[in-house]
């Protein structure tokens, strides 16, 4: 027998002895050894059904695997149904049904691959699969770093976590940190939301999501949020998103340059001059602050931290602001306690009937502190506030005013009724006071009792009644305006008739007393009503007031 057979005989009766017995083929198995030196990058091979060996020359030196092939370098197994190892620059080239099994922590398939040994990266084509135990990562072609457990794709790809889909035209994957960057027409759909961006990084293990370009997320709401930077946590269904992130619902959109919401609990927080802008242009408000926190369970917010709010109607809005503002459905606030109708006239006050939760006018607002209102025809101050959008009646507690025109109105309790935003009726509870300033003088036309209602047409005060120990102080003019004299009176009931913002007829109703001046025979200071107060300084002059400009 030539001695190449020989040898080529001898191997084959070696080899056999690492075969499984009974094996209905040839199975080779050759066991690592020792002279491997620790950390060499040499593959082994462990398995296959045939094998040949070719040396051309000596830069190529080829081993050909065939059926149940199995390789391993250091930690990492690579199975095939066939492959061709180049010993020199140690590089594999494996085809059909591969499985790279990188310390039982990354498992990739595909039906090829080109593996250089030396640099420890492989190139996989053909229904490519990357798994790490919680996501599958699938495309055609994929470039995978052993050492670096990095996985590239350019050519489109898929992954699948749970009930999360994510598409991309490229993907990085990290394998030691289980993270995901896609890039380029990124989509993410899952049951509850849908996201398209165009760079995104996910994490197979804790469902974060990382936004790092601008980004839309649509849930099933039908709530839309756009972002730039700011991740969302899918499994405890929590955001944080920055840089002026815009929540938009189908009934208001959110703006703030911080923002972070907890879809589980329905609360959110919005920091950083944020925005509210309602969608009902019946019922529509805006507010604006620094903080605002909201309930979408209970439809409450509440807002700090210079907190304004703007009761839409055209050109003569109505700005609010207070230390704190809160708003909350009205139906819920008559569980806990009585809201009386006080638009009809009842010896016994009634609650104010609320139909449905999806009423717009289902609606209260209070404000605490430091309240002030601004109009183009009114404006208040006071320490607190209560406004229901379904009677449209503004509540002022705590030494309130209010300025309609030239006219002051004072007293311990006002109640402002609005009709399409503008003033239609005010009442003063207890120290009811009205003063109005003549033209450019300093003199005023004083009015004081125990309670005041005032009526209003067109924004303007058109009729006064003072009633409970009334009194007044009235400056009467000519045609020219011209002062003629002063008279002080007092009665149980004044009525006043005004023309253009001025007193123009004064009745009295019971018990009347009066005394009439002539201008340079009196002290005009004297004449003054008890607890008189001209509060110009305190008046908001411009909306610019309010929005503490």
């Amino acid at each position: 027998m030539p001695a190449k057979s020989v040898i080529y005989f001898l191997f084959f009766v070696a080899a056999a002895q690492y075969a499984p017995s009974p094996a209905p083929k040839m199975f080779m198995r050759v066991a690592q050894t020792d002279t491997v030196a620790p950390g060499d990058k040499v593959m082994h091979i462990l398995a296959a059904d045939r094998a040949n060996f070719l040396k051309k020359d000596s830069l190529h030196d080829f081993q050909s695997l065939a059926g149940h092939v199995v390789v391993k370098q250091e930690k990492t197994l690579f199975y095939a149904d066939s492959a061709i190892i180049n010993t020199f620059d140690n590089t594999l080239e494996a085809f059909g049904n591969i499985h790279i099994n990188d310390a039982d922590s990354v498992q990739t398939y595909a039906q090829y691959l080109k593996y250089l040994g030396k640099e420890k990266k492989a190139f996989l084509k053909k229904k490519v699969k990357l798994t790490d135990g919680q996501g599958v990562l699938t495309t055609e072609e994929l470039e995978y770093d052993v050492t670096a457990k990095i996985g590239t794709y350019l050519k489109n790809g898929k992954l699948v976590n749970k009930k999360t889909v994510l598409t991309s035209k490229e993907g990085y994957y990290y394998g030691d940190t289980r993270d995901v960057i896609f890039k380029q027409n990124v989509l993410l759909v899952d049951p509850e939301y849908r996201i398209v961006t165009d760079t995104m990084q996910y994490n197979t293990n804790s469902e974060i999501v990382t936004f790092t370009s601008p980004t839309t997320i649509y849930d099933s709401s039908k709530r839309t949020i756009k972002t730039r930077d700011g991740f969302f946590d899918r499994k405890n269904k929590k955001g944080f998103l920055y840089k002026r992130s815009v929540i938009d619902d189908s009934t208001y959109t959110f703006t703030s340059d911080d923002m972070a919401f907890d879809d589980s609990t329905k609360l959110s927080e919005f920091h950083g001059n944020a925005v509210y802008r309602g969608k009902d242009t019946a019922q529509g408000f805006d507010m604006t602050a620094n903080h605002i926190r909201t309930d979408r369970k209970k439809d409450m917010l509440i807002a700090t931290e210079k907190p304004v709010l703007l009761i839409k109607q055209g050109k003569d809005s109505i700005f609010i602001s207070a230390d704190t503002l809160y708003s909350a459905r009205l139906s819920d606030l008559m569980k806990t306690r009585e809201v009386p109708e006080i638009r009809v006239d009842s010896t016994k006050p009634k609650a104010v009937p609320v139909k449905n939760k999806n009423d717009s006018s289902d609606k209260f607002f209070e404000a605490y502190f430091n309240v002030k209102i601004f109009s183009d025809s009114l404006q208040a101050k006071g320490d607190s506030l209560f406004y229901s959008l379904k009677d449209s009646v503004f509540r002022l507690f705590k030494q309130p005013i209010v300025w309609a025109k030239e006219n002051q109105i004072t007293g311990d309790t006002i109640y402002l009724y609005v009709k399409n935003k503008k003033p239609e009726r005010l009442y003063v509870f207890e120290n009811a006071m009205a003063i109005n300033k003549v033209d450019s003088t300093d003199y005023f036309n004083e009015l004081k009792s125990t309670t005041l209602n005032a009526l209003f047409m067109e924004g303007n005060i058109y009729f006064m009644k003072a009633k409970g120990s009334a009194e007044n102080v009235y400056y009467l003019q000519d045609e020219e305006n011209r002062f003629i004299g002063v008279t002080k009176n007092t009665s149980d009931v004044i009525n006043i008739i005004f023309e253009d913002n001025k007193p123009s007829r004064i009745t009295f109703i019971n018990k009347h007393d009066g005394v009439d001046y002539p201008m340079h025979k009196v002290n005009h200071e004297e004449l003054k009503l008890r607890n008189f107060k001209w509060l110009d300084a305190l008046r908001p002059k411009s909306k610019f007031d309010i929005l503490g400009k």
